[in-house]
């Protein structure tokens, strides 16, 4: 061997090329870390600002999020399926079936 082959053996100067980064260690990054994607489109005419759009997207896990102080789906009634919410609806579908001549158990 050379001189140089040693030196950059020895000498730690040689580099491996890195592994591509597989999608799951991607997403696993991103949702751990957070990501925040902004954007402002603006549209005028002589001037004159006929409408705005702002984007802001947060992609994150729920833990990340929060931390962030961000859970608004806990409070969301669409997404929550106990307490209160879910008795009305429940509720109101019977009697629903009750006012079309539906018995429970029909339709199965």
């Amino acid at each position: 061997m050379s001189r140089n082959d040693v030196s950059r053996a020895g000498g730690g100067l040689q580099t491996r090329p890195s592994q591509p980064a597989q999608l799951a260690d991607v997403l696993e990054r991103v949702l751990d870390k957070g990501i925040v994607i902004a954007g402002d489109i603006k549209i005028n005419l002589l001037d004159i600002e006929l409408l705005t759009v702002r984007i802001r997207l947060l992609v994150a896990s729920a833990d990340k999020a929060k931390e962030m102080g961000i859970d608004w789906w806990e409070g969301d009634p669409f997404l929550s399926r106990n307490g209160r919410d879910q008795r009305d609806l429940d509720s109101r579908l019977r009697r629903l079936e009750s006012a079309a001549g539906i018995e429970e158990g029909d339709g199965e």
